[in-house]
């Protein structure tokens, strides 16, 4: 259900997550964050990350918010992504020795992501799970009284759990996923129900499905979409599915990109109101799919690389906006990152100024097409150091 970015054309948002200041230094270490906020020093640290993210964004211009998954914790490669989830579901209990992951991507010692990956220790499903002590609502709160514009809430998708767990309970995976899935739910119709604007589900897993060894059937497909949908029940808040191609430690599993062409049509059978695609590896490759696969919902595209730590011109923003437009229409599109920016893969300076960037570019867009531009506070010359002749 559309109500964020109704007659919003080229909306400007960031994914998730953005780089932990050095000075932030506490963990949550498995607390509940509603406990964990209860100590000082964790507290005092988490609302001045939060308030530093939330003005970042809105000296770039962008119009969409993220709290920057401040509650996940400095963890190798992003570990935080699966586990702040993974340790507060109930039925869910210690650790094995290695991650489903390293099954991914023929990964072998010497590969980071294999690095990466042999240092996450995944716990072992023991009984039924059900939910716990997630608390998104009050997250999603603490972020969201920081600004009037709209600040979006991310979690990884059900389906995407299970390569981090060691299922010793349930018959099927499938079922462990719907449970799941069902858990996520109740967190999702509570943030709703408290007035959360838009609901991010991270990366349903199709797309990476139809590129493993043996790749997933037909059926296989149909079960995510199923499962995805299962999620997000009830739920008013309006939903994006955000997919990408990987991001632990800023790596992406492919070098070069594979084709959204097999998953795609599965994913616009997702009760989703946007659907956002990596496009800035890629200069929008994939989005000619969309004069194939007709669809009325909104597609976010990736015009910034999260892998890369060159920061994109605002000139190769708006080739890629310029490109995509030749399939949706601006009003039915929005601009994003291609995944978010991590806690120790790229540095704060490089993160914020792919942000400003990607304004910049969307405002050459727009001034193209006659919309109001957004003002960029980080490229005032008013503010410059050195003024120009």
């Amino acid at each position: 259900m559309l109500k964020a970015t109704a007659n919003k054309p080229l909306t400007t948002a960031m994914v998730g997550s953005f780089p932990k200041p050095s000075w932030f230094t506490q963990n949550l270490d498995g607390r509940p964050f509603t406990v964990a906020m209860g100590d000082s020093q964790y507290r005092e640290q988490y609302l001045d990350s939060v308030a530093c993210y939330i003005s970042e964004q809105e000296r770039a211009g962008l119009d969409v918010l993220v709290d920057g998954d401040t509650r996940f914790d400095l963890e190798v490669g992003g570990r935080s992504w699966f586990f702040y989830t993974i340790e507060r579901l109930n039925g869910i209990s210690g650790f094995r020795d290695s991650s489903h992951f390293l099954d991914y991507g023929g990964m072998k010692p010497g590969h980071i992501l294999y690095e990466v990956q042999e240092s996450w220790t995944p716990p072992v499903v023991t009984d039924k799970i059900t939910g716990g002590a997630l608390n998104f609502v009050e997250i999603w709160k603490t972020a969201q009284k920081m600004s009037d514009r709209p600040v979006k809430f991310g979690s990884i998708c059900a389906t995407c759990l299970p390569m981090m767990l060691w299922n010793e309970h349930y018959p099927s995976d499938e079922e462990m996923i719907m449970d799941i899935a069902a858990a996520m739910n109740e967190q999702y119709r509570g943030l709703s129900d408290a007035g959360c604007p838009i609901i991010q589900i991270e990366e349903p897993v199709h797309h990476f499905s139809c590129n493993t060894e043996p790749p997933c059937t037909d059926k296989d497909l149909a079960f995510y979409t199923k499962a995805f949908n299962r999620q997000v029940e009830g739920v008013e808040s309006e939903i994006w599915a955000h997919t990408c191609w990987g991001n632990p430690n800023q790596q992406s599993f492919y070098w070069e990109r594979p084709s959204y062409e097999r998953s795609l049509p599965y994913f616009l059978e997702m009760n989703c109101d946007v659907l956002m695609l990596e496009c800035g590896s890629n200069q929008a490759r994939d989005i000619k799919l969309l004069e194939k696969y007709k669809t009325d919902k909104k597609i976010g595209i990736g015009v910034v690389d999260h892998t890369r730590t060159t920061v994109e011109t605002p000139e190769m923003v708006a080739s890629t906006i310029r490109r995509a437009l030749e399939y949706v229409p601006a009003e039915r599109l929005i601009i994003t990152a291609d995944c978010g920016f991590g806690r120790e893969g790229l540095s704060r300076r490089i993160a914020h100024f792919k942000c400003v960037s990607l304004v910049l570019g969307t405002n050459i867009v727009r001034r193209e097409l006659g919309l109001e531009e957004a003002r960029c506070r980080v490229a005032d010359p008013a503010y410059a150091f050195h003024q120009g002749d």
